[in-house]
This record gives C-alpha cells, structure tokens and sequence, in this order.
C-alpha cells in the first residue's frame, strides 16, 4: 500500500437504501439488535438480516459456514447497498481462509465494523483495495443513544465531496507535524494478531489509526513495540490514537497513556495525534474511512484530519 495507491470505492448509500446486518464473530442479542435496527431506520435506511443471525456457536455467531455465507450474501444481493456488522467481539479471523474473494471484488459494497471486525478490513484493503469504514456497529452503538456521530457517518458513507473529521475536543498533539498517506489501521491488538500470516498487515504510506478497548498500558506498550521492532513503523507517515477507552492499570496508576505511547513512537519523526473518537468510545462514534488519501496536521494547540477524496462514487 502507498499514499497514491488506486482504491476501489464502493457506490454512496443513499436516503430509503436497504442496509445488510451481518454478525461474522461473536454471537448477538435480540434487543441490541432490534435497537439498532430501529436507529437505523429511524435515520432514514431499510436494515435486514438473516434469521440465522442470532445463531451461537460457543461465543461466535454460528458456525463459519454460516457466517461466511451470511457475508458473502450480503454482498452479491443487488438489493443491499450497505453491509454493516452487529458487533465484534471474537471470530471475524476463522473467515479469512473461506471468503470467496472474487465476490467481494465482484460486487464493492460499503462495509461497516470495527473491532474484530479490523481482521475483514485491513484484508478488503489490502487483498482487493477495497474502501472499508471503521465506524458504529449495529448492536453496538447504532443501539444506544448518542452512539453515533451521524455527520462523519455521512459525509463517509453518503458523500463524493473531501471533508475535515469533526474531531472530539478530547485530541491532543504528541508529536508535532503535517503529512499526507492513506488512511489505515483500526483495532490494535486485531492489528498485531495479523503479523506473521499470509494477511499481515501492509503499513507503508498509511497514516495509521490504532485504537483498542481495556487493555493495560504494558499491554499496549507490548504490542506497540511488536510493531516497532516488526518494522510496521518504518514507512508509516502518521499515527492517530484512538479513545483508548479503559486502557489503563489503575485509576491512580502516577503515569498517562499518552506518556507510554509517545516513548515507543515518539522518536519516529512523524506527527502522532491521541483521542479521536473512532471504533471502542464513549459516545458519539466517529465513521472513518480507511483507504483514501488522507492529511494530518497536528500542532501544540490544535489537530487536523483531513479526508483529502470522497470514499464513495455517486452513481
């Protein structure tokens, strides 16, 4: 992957089209799935799923048959113009080596999730350069009040003009600097877990966006430094934090985050921000699209994400 690399951007979702609701890793519940059903018509769209979607395997939703067939579905039926998951969880891996491929490539939908769900669309981008969209989920956020942040929703998913990331108040600089790469990453740990398969994340040109849900600063120290040490960091022209939601040791623990990750990617010579709002959140799920051109400017008193190409074709 390079900044100028040719990404296949799927067609824009429009007001009334029919949404797919897909579960590809861990198991679903009826009324988070309701809820956010009903937020996304309530916004104006049409969400279905299959039945079997509330299927359970153990802690996956259903069988990988299932699961892959689900997908796979999903995106051939010329009726969804939007393939958006339920939640993550645990599974979306046990996917890779079964998924048709040709389908995907065959018929670019917009496709939703992040999470597990990162293992699908760093290998969409990378296998089929795909456009993917690392924002709210079905039985997740769409589910809740306030969990999603419908104006980057739109302007990702529903527009074909570039556009600035409303970033939450909550972004600091690390590292000062401005670059321009291609938007990539998602959920750290399912970042690292990629290293040493055939599906191995590729990081060179990207501003790379890591993010990650309750795991203790070593934890996030530890897989950091994998990626250092992997040299996933050598051509990287930025790096953007998520939230980092619960990632800490203690609530009196006598150091921040912010502290840890700057000593691991601090002296890289690359502009780091921290906090954006994007995948595991309080509130307010910000959707980003990861394939596209993208600048980051990040001063001491102010960060800029700029989405620098529409994500989607307006047919």
């Amino acid at each position: 992957m390079s900044s100028n690399r040719q990404s296949v951007k799927p067609p824009a979702l429009r007001p009334g089209d029919t949404v797919g609701v897909i579960a590809p890793a861990s198991n679903v519940k009826r009324d988070d799935l309701d809820a956010g059903c009903e937020a996304l018509r309530h916004a104006g769209y049409r969400p279905v799923y299959f039945d079997s979607i509330l299927e359970q395997d153990l802690y996956f939703a259903g069988s990988i048959e299932r699961r892959v067939r689900e997908l796979e579905e999903m995106f051939t039926r010329d009726d969804v113009k939007a393939v958006v998951c339920a939640r993550g969880g645990y599974g979306a891996n046990y996917l890779l080596n079964q998924i048709d491929l040709r389908k995907i490539k065959a018929h670019p939908k917009i496709f939703v999730g992040y999470s597990d769900l990162t293992a699908l669309m760093t290998y969409f981008t990378d296998a089929a350069g795909l456009v993917t969209f690392h924002g709210p989920m079905v039985a997740k956020d769409w589910s809740h009040a306030e969990g999603v942040d419908l104006a980057s929703w739109q302007a990702a998913l529903c527009s074909a003009i570039p556009w600035d990331v409303a970033l939450n108040a909550e972004v600091k600089g690390l590292v000062e600097g401005e670059v321009e790469g291609t938007l990539y990453g998602g959920c750290l740990s399912i970042l690292v877990a990629s290293l040493g398969t055939p599906y191995q994340i590729k990081t060179a040109g990207t501003i790379l966006f890591l993010e990650d849900l309750a795991a203790k600063p070593y934890q996030i120290d530890r897989m950091l430094m994998q990626l250092k040490l992997a040299g996933l960091f050598d051509n990287v022209k930025g790096i953007v934090f998520g939230e980092m939601l619960d990632c800490m040791q203690t609530a009196n623990q006598g150091y921040t985050l912010e502290e840890v990750v700057t000593r691991i990617v601090g002296d890289l010579g690359i502009p780091v921000a921290y906090g954006v709002r994007s995948g595991h959140v309080t509130g307010g799920n910000i959707t980003l699209p990861l394939g596209v051109k993208t600048s980051l400017s990040v001063r001491q008193t102010s960060v800029r994400l700029g989405i620098l190409e529409s994500a989607v074709e307006l047919k």
